[in-house]
């Protein structure tokens, strides 16, 4: 009999029921100025019986908490409505449209945009739109204005109110840069041809350059004849680089720069430095392989200074803690930022890297980390072996407080419950007991990402 997959165990075991809960208990105080929602996706497959179950490729779920004047008014986990779903819960699929038959259920981010809640994938499908409630309404294409399919990370451009990203697909020769006007519609989509379609998850943006990251993790026939779900591998024999694409420019104004093999699934922030750019990273080091999550590392958090001028990039390390998900102030995304967060989980460390068969410290087994990167710094709010934490996400105290006057929000199991809480830290005492807790009546498997969507 073969072995279950590890990410059905665990702090990844799927929900197995959409849960509806009012008036949730808190400890501690919410803080008056949070009026909104705090959303999260992540994959949550509706079998368990799938030994080469991808953690990728699981039906979405998205949690969310409504916190409004005070008082935490509900949760709510709701699957994304894809057909699939739809027919496997008994219902009648929400229909819309579908790019060249990839209908999925949007499993790694949840956006708001022109009035729009996207549940959102890369690799093909379109995002799916849900409504206040987190009821699925619908795949969104844009208003007809997306020909293709779309992308998971998205960068919002706090000084024009565009929507930025990179969709790629397997059956094309290139990658797409995709604008996402006010008005909720496509503005600009630039190919840039590539070759060996390579997974380009994340990306960055400055006030001059959409950065690219094409990695030697490319589409492998291979792997799809092997029946991997998600046949992306590591190719040697793609060379790794990083593209500054103006943002006004076409694919033939892009400076390409070669750097060493690494794989990277996300960026913390860039920004324009005179003629160089700051970009940093979660890089793993040398090979991975996606398919199967296999790679050395180590994991680390790093500079890069490029230089479009010499035609170099510099590394530097800023952290050799295995962390992901790291996130700044929405806000100063594409601007110069002095502080970042992130997440160092044990389990998901000790799944997706393989360092000489150690797993990631014990000491920090269960951590949100906050950078200052003026100063050199890191603090860590600890949470405890069992208490697995997901990735935080600022919120600010108000539309004008200063970079890291705010409160960062992630969800956090409560191994004492057997259930998942809302953990609300004040940025600037990042390390002191959270300002509240609001206690979930579920657990929550270990996911991807999220938002806080104030009210407007």
């Amino acid at each position: 009999m073969s072995k279950p997959s590890k990410f059905l165990e665990g702090s990844f075991a799927p929900a197995q029921e959409e849960v509806t809960a009012f008036d949730l208990p808190v400890t501690g105080s919410l803080p008056a100025e949070l009026n909104g929602r705090y959303l999260r996706n992540g994959p949550n497959p509706l079998g368990l019986d799938d030994p080469n179950y991808h953690w990728f490729r699981g039906a979405g779920m998205v949690h969310g908490v409504r916190i409004r004047d005070g008082r935490a008014e509900w949760y709510r986990n709701r699957w994304v409505r894809s057909r699939q779903v739809a027919n496997s819960l008994g219902e009648e699929w929400p229909a819309g449209p579908v790019h060249d038959g990839m209908d999925f259920a949007a499993n790694t981010h949840i956006i708001s945009h022109a009035g729009r809640l996207l549940a959102t994938v890369e690799a093909g499908p379109l995002p799916y739109e849900l409504d206040g409630e987190l009821a699925t309404i619908g795949p969104c294409d844009f208003g007809g204005t997306l020909a293709g399919g779309y992308a998971a990370h998205t960068k919002p451009d706090q000084a024009t109110g565009e929507l930025h990203a990179i969709a790629y697909y397997w059956a094309w020769d290139h990658v797409q840069h995709v604008v996402i006007g006010v008005d909720g519609r496509v503005s600009r989509a630039t190919d840039i041809p590539v070759p060996d379609g390579p997974m380009m998850h994340d990306f960055a943006l400055t006030s001059r350059y959409v950065v690219l990251l094409d990695l030697p993790v490319t589409f492998s026939m291979d792997a799809v004849a092997a029946g991997r779900e998600l046949p992306y591998t590591w190719n040697p024999s793609h060379q790794a680089r990083v593209g500054l694409l103006p943002r006004d420019g076409g694919p033939a104004d892009i400076r390409w720069i070669e750097i060493e093999p690494c794989f990277i699934f996300h960026t913390l922030n860039a920004y324009d430095d005179g003629d160089r750019v700051v970009l940093d990273v979660c890089r793993y080091e040398g090979s991975y392989d996606v398919s199967v999550f296999a790679g050395k590392g180590p994991l680390t958090l790093d500079r890069w200074m490029i230089d479009p001028v010499a035609g170099t990039v510099t590394a530097c390390r800023l952290d050799d803690r295995a962390q992901e998900f790291p996130r700044v102030d929405t806000r100063v995304i594409g601007r110069p930022h002095r502080y970042g967060y992130s997440a160092v989980i044990g389990e998901v460390s000790g799944a997706v890297i393989q360092a000489s068969g150690e797993v990631a410290d014990a000491a920090f087994g269960n951590a949100l980390l906050k950078h200052d990167l003026g100063t050199g710094t890191v603090q860590a709010h600890r949470f405890g072996a069992d208490a697995t934490a997901g990735e935080a996400v600022f919120v600010p105290a108000s539309p004008e407080a200063a970079e890291d006057d705010g409160y960062l929000m992630a969800f956090v199991h409560n191994p004492d419950r057997g259930a998942a809480d809302l953990v609300i830290l004040a940025a600037q005492d990042f390390a002191a007991e959270p300002v509240a807790r609001v206690h979930l009546p579920a657990r929550i498997p270990l996911g991807f990402h999220g938002n806080w969507v104030a009210d407007q």
